[in-house]
């Protein structure tokens, strides 16, 4: 699992104290469906009965296909590339600078009420005056991504919630590797009323699977190539494993080779281990995807760092950004796999 926006020294951080949230009957009273109002686009079949069984093992269901849809910020930028419009959002939206966040997408951030914008926040008032009919987001082990444990009783009380996986196992216990997390979105897409069979879908996919193929070309290419994928806060600098993320695992399905951190060593999650700035060179890789968040520290930031600075991959400016927690759509993760194939064609051997 990704490290949290609002802090990165734990796996799920820490939880903002929830404020004065009232009554849950009032709250409740608040929500529930809307049936009279038009469908949005994409909503095809909205007076249809809708069913759709999550990655949490829940089947779901209710009288017509959600319109009322909340979502985690990540979720909601891949609904919106089948199409899908959501009400409200929670999770990194916007920066300090009013700008869209990374994970907002294509999103039209000034379209969508944002609940939380920083892990912990999640405004139940709000949620419920959007008469929600569906909350989506993320799953890594069997949490709602970015429902803080706090309110989540209240939250899950006012709407059907739906989480997919993107990491860890699913209920049958396979791995969950970016091509299934990328199925599982687009099955919720789907039952929310998105046509997967639209040109602009179709397309996307092929573009994926056709990077894909160039990151084998380029793993295949240029062979011994190490990459090691790393996350910068003022204190620590994080190592991740490819053996929990969905697209780290799928990147080494493709013959990505990367720098494995010593597994007695993992944070609790299994995700990554933790290292002091004086001790961040520990490992040498050939390439450096750098978490991209607007919450960790980016290259500028890091100069004046003497072990960032002294690593090989550094030196040889190959560093770029990884998307640490992509938008699940064919779209935004054929890029990823573009970028990553360029990186890896492009890289010379320096460790």
């Amino acid at each position: 699992m990704p490290k949290p926006r609002a802090t990165i020294l734990t796996r799920r951080g820490l939880i903002a104290a929830g404020g004065a949230l009232g009554l849950v009957a009032a709250l409740t009273a608040c929500g529930g469906s809307d049936s009279g109002k038009t469908a949005e686009p994409g909503d095809k079949g909205a007076s249809a009965a809708w069913a759709f069984k999550d990655d949490l093992g829940k089947d779901l269901s209710a009288k017509s296909t959600p319109k009322n849809i909340v979502a985690f910020t990540g979720t909601a930028a891949a609904l919106y590339d089948y199409g899908i419009q959501v009400k409200g959002v929670f999770g990194p939206t916007k920066t300090a600078d009013g700008k869209p966040d990374v994970q907002a997408g294509s999103l039209d951030i000034s379209k969508v009420e944002i609940l939380g914008n920083t892990y912990g926040e999640f405004n139940v008032e709000k949620y419920a005056a959007l008469k929600p009919e569906l909350l989506a987001t993320n799953t890594w082990d069997g949490t709602y991504w970015y429902v803080p444990e706090d309110s989540k009783d209240k939250i899950l009380k006012l709407a059907p919630a739906a989480a997919v996986a993107v990491g860890g196992k699913d209920q049958s216990g396979n791995n969950v590797t970016l091509t299934k997390a990328l199925e599982r979105t687009a099955d919720l897409a789907k039952s929310l009323g998105a046509d997967l069979n639209a040109k602009k879908t179709v397309d996307a996919k092929a573009r994926f699977e056709a990077a894909a193929a160039k990151v084998r070309e380029a793993t295949k290419a240029n062979p011994g190539i190490k990459v090691l994928v790393g996350s910068g806060s003022a204190e620590m600098f994080y190592v991740s494993t490819p053996e929990t993320s969905a697209d780290l695992k799928y990147f080494k399905e493709l013959g990505v080779d990367f720098v494995l951190p010593e597994q007695d060593k993992l944070d609790q999650g299994g995700f990554f281990e933790s290292l002091s700035w004086e001790t961040a060179g520990k490992y040498k890789a050939d390439v450096i995807l750098l978490d991209n968040r607007s919450a960790t520290l980016q290259p500028d930031a890091l100069k004046d760092k003497p072990t960032w600075t002294g690593l090989p991959a550094v030196k040889a400016n190959q560093v770029v950004p990884r998307v640490t927690e992509p938008i699940y759509s064919y779209e935004k993760c054929a890029q990823i796999l573009e970028d990553l194939a360029k990186a890896i064609q492009n890289a010379k051997k320096v460790s």
